[in-house]
């Protein structure tokens, strides 16, 4: 294993699994790309996380022969984990990954770093949906890819383009702040890395890219697609309930405190209440459930849609329409109090029809009546929320909150045509 050398300024990690028949050539292609572009002191690091094949075995030569590269060996599978150890356990100031494939051209390696390395920028990803970017890959994982980046965008409120691209940077003191609070331990890592860093008001940097897509990928993409979504409720629920500290990670860094935050679009804001609401709709048929095993159907409706009103106001008041700080938290629970009257109005007269029509329906039936109602009520909730209780809200900035982190982003502009795939001699010289 090579040690790092004094004053390392960066470490590119590949992290690697099972990747026998492709890693010497990759890595002896990045290995003579990285010597012929950087004067500053770098280092290569194989991260091997819980290989079976003979990964491990050419891995060990290869850091051996060449020098400014070392390989740690992780014995728990796991991409996201892989580099979140190496990451947090670096000397350099600026680090990275790339795919150990190298989809990515390396020539936009330079202009990844450069901004991480001057200080200007805190994190840095490689964008294959910029109109600069070249990318060759299937209709199918073009949909996919594009149809992701949308929903991320406008169920958490984020802005950079690309979450996915094997190809990010970050600085190292940036990664100390936010890697702790990252869960996720495989493809997600990626995401949740990004949202939590661009939400605590880091700055991020975006590169176009030229991608080759390969067409050998293990990756299973119907499995990380549903992992990405479980993932997004996760992150979206931790950020909304404060258990991710923004501010704390914003502070920590010593940033300069910002002016404005982006209100969500009217779709985020949709897709968000659509959210707290289902949640809302699960808690309050659990509740009426459990009441109605004690007290009659209008009152276990009315305890039920209560609590889950106060809730859902909390909830849509952060999360929602993005306001923050404790200012006017009592105004708008006794608004959402009056919007939770409106509503129980609607469902506690749906019972009441129910019950004219249907004497002594029994429990289910009453329930499904219900949460149809309920769904009602939901739609005639949001709307009140937005239209009158989170108006004026929604277009100001809670002082007492501190600053709210609006991220800047950088487009860098690459070569102007794709070249096709290269062998490793020439792309190495590129």
């Amino acid at each position: 294993m090579t040690e790092p050398s004094e004053g390392l300024r960066l470490e590119i990690v590949v992290p690697v699994h099972n990747e026998q028949a492709t890693l010497e050539q990759s890595i002896r292609t990045l290995h003579h790309a990285v010597s012929g572009m950087f004067d500053e002191p770098w280092l290569i690091t194989v991260a091997d996380n819980a290989s079976t094949d003979a990964t491990r075995v050419i891995a060990d030569r290869l850091s051996l022969e060449l020098p400014g590269i070392q390989v740690v060996h992780l014995v728990q599978k796991g991409r996201g984990r892989a580099l979140k150890q190496t990451w947090l356990e670096s000397e350099a100031d600026v680090v990275a990954y790339l795919d150990e494939d190298l989809s990515t051209d390396l020539r936009a390696l330079p202009p990844l770093v450069a901004p991480l390395l001057s200080g200007h920028s805190d994190v840095a990803i490689g964008t294959r949906l910029s109109p600069n970017s070249r990318v060759v890959r299937g209709p199918k994982r073009e949909f996919i890819s594009r149809g992701y980046n949308f929903l991320l965008r406008r169920s958490l409120g984020v802005s950079f383009s690309d979450a996915q691209c094997g190809f990010k940077a970050m600085r190292h003191d940036a990664a100390e702040q936010v890697l702790p609070y990252v869960r996720d331990t495989n493809w997600f890592f990626d995401t949740e890395m990004l949202v939590i860093a661009e939400r605590a008001g880091l700055r991020i940097h975006e590169v176009p890219v030229d991608w080759v897509d390969d067409s050998d990928s293990s990756v299973d993409i119907r499995g990380t697609a549903l992992e990405d979504l479980r993932g997004m409720v996760r992150v979206g629920h931790s950020i909304a309930t404060g258990q991710i500290p923004l501010e704390r990670i914003y502070a920590e860094l010593g940033r300069h405190p910002l002016v404005s935050a982006r209100p969500p679009s009217f779709v985020g804001q949709v897709l968000r209440f659509g959210v707290v609401g289902l949640a809302s709709t699960a808690a309050y048929a659990l509740l009426f459930l459990l009441f109605h095993l004690a007290v009659p159907a209008q009152l276990s409706n009315f305890l039920a849609l209560l609590i889950t009103a106060i809730a859902n106001t909390a909830a849509n008041r952060h999360f929602t329409f993005g306001v923050r700080g404790r200012s006017g938290a009592v105004v708008h629970q006794f608004q959402g109090l009056i919007v939770f009257g409106l509503a129980w109005g609607i469902t506690a007269g749906s019972l009441a029809l129910l019950q004219a029509v249907r004497p002594g329906a029994s429990s289910l039936t009453s329930l499904l009546i219900l949460t149809g109602a309920n769904l009602f009520a939901t739609v005639v909730r949001f709307l009140l929320l937005r239209l009158w209780v989170f108006r004026q809200q929604r277009q100001s900035i809670d002082p007492a909150a501190g600053p709210i982190p609006f991220p800047v982003r950088n487009d860098v502009t690459t070569r102007d045509a794709l070249v096709a795939r290269l062998d490793p001699t020439q792309k190495a010289s590129a």
